[in-house]
């Protein structure tokens, strides 16, 4: 295909005239396309007092519209990040709005720092190469696997599936496998007070230990081995 000479096309245009006969017969929009399951995922985060931010590179209002179609709370709240001046104007906005346009790799890692520097643990989501500063700096990084091998090379955790709608159960999992080692090293706690003070018993007395090592395995199944058997499979909310 021949190109046009920039000054030829800039006369074209100029004098390009389209007549009084031509009518509209469509209107085409683009929009993004929302997953059916994002409203419920971002509904679970919001229950669980976890303040959602969309960090993007695109017009703010655009990122706007699809985190409110997402069911984002607050995603009225957006901001031109390219028109801030300085750190501090940045850091200030970290904290007051929900969505954030026009960024760069750069001024992504500087809003989590600034979130975090607030006292906030801080998690963030990407695929793409320009994520990969900010994916370092957070608390726990998420990564798609149809991303950027980079992101996912530098995060602590990849969705296979690339859905985010995964993300409660992974939470409801982290929860009840912490929720329950406490509850079972309390047990390994009261065992081992138990077997503390019957050797200080047995020191003051001037006696032998009251247990034998078969009874002191008996002891340890009932009171440890088998009741953190069923914790371990207690649900935890």
């Amino acid at each position: 295909m021949k190109k046009i000479p920039p000054a030829l096309a800039d006369t074209l245009v100029e004098h390009a005239s389209l007549g009084d006969s031509v009518k509209p017969l469509a209107l085409v929009t683009l929009s993004n396309q929302v997953r059916p399951q994002a409203k419920e995922t971002f509904r679970y985060f919001t229950e669980q007092g976890v303040a959602i931010k969309v960090i993007s590179g695109d017009n703010p209002m655009t990122a706007a519209i699809a985190a409110k179609a997402a069911g984002i709370p607050g995603a009225e709240e957006y901001i031109d990040v390219s028109a801030l001046g300085s750190e501090e104007e940045l850091a200030k906005a970290a904290l007051k709005y929900t969505v954030f346009g026009r960024v760069t790799p750069e001024q992504k890692r500087k809003i989590l720092g600034a979130i975090k520097k607030s006292g906030h643990t801080v998690a963030m989501t990407g695929d793409g190469v320009n994520d990969v500063l900010a994916l370092k700096d957070a608390d726990c990084s998420i990564a798609m696997a149809s991303g950027s091998e980079a992101a996912a090379n530098v995060s602590d955790l990849v969705l296979l599936d690339s859905d985010f709608a995964g993300m409660p159960k992974i939470v409801e999992e982290g929860r009840r496998v912490i929720n329950n080692i406490e509850r079972s090293a309390a047990l390994f706690l009261v065992k081992n007070i138990f077997s503390f003070l019957l050797s200080v018993i047995s020191l003051i007395s001037v006696s032998l230990y009251p247990l034998k090592p078969t009874q002191i395995s008996l002891v340890s199944a009932q009171m440890i081995g088998i009741p953190s058997f069923f914790l371990a499979l207690e649900p935890g909310k």
